[in-house]
């Protein structure tokens, strides 16, 4: 089985010591937003936009971009993780996987404000590092680890 490969964005966002999370129906698990990165965009670019189209927020990201300069190169900022992710396996096989670019970022406001199509506002909670923890057994352990880390960082 060939095994086919999606870039991916994805942003823990922090307000208040907390992280949004919604629980995806299809892949039966709690995620924060994100989504495919489009053929013409950039990661970074991406994300913002995920968390833009899925929250109504604009989100601050934490990242750095190296310091190489070259006429012909330009640095971009670099998520806290990049990950590969299995999403459908058969058989032992896996037949999909995301190339995932993890931002964190901060947003002004917990009010959400999805835009048309996406998951409506209740289907989102907000999760302070006590939470991730307490509901460790219904959440991925990387979106626990993931979660508590981005608070961390985006508080500091």
């Amino acid at each position: 089985m060939e095994t086919t490969r999606h870039f991916v964005a994805t942003v823990y966002v922090v307000n208040d010591g907390a992280t949004a999370l919604h629980y995806h129906d299809k892949l039966e698990m709690w995620l924060p937003p994100g989504g495919h990165v489009d053929r013409d965009e950039l990661p970074h670019r991406a994300a913002v936009r995920e968390v833009t189209e899925e929250l109504g927020l604009e989100p601050d990201l934490l990242t750095e971009a190296g310091d190489i300069e070259s006429p012909t190169v330009e640095s971009i900022p670099q998520p806290q993780q990049f990950l590969l992710e299995d999403i459908n396996t058969c058989n032992g096989e896996v037949g999909h996987q995301h190339v995932d670019f993890v931002f964190y970022g901060a947003v002004q406001s917990r009010e959400i404000t999805p835009g048309p199509g996406e998951q409506p506002a209740e289907d989102w909670e907000w999760f302070t590092p006590t939470e991730l923890r307490e509901r460790a057994d219904a959440l991925e352990p990387d979106v626990v680890e993931l979660g508590q880390d981005a608070i961390e960082r985006v508080q500091q």
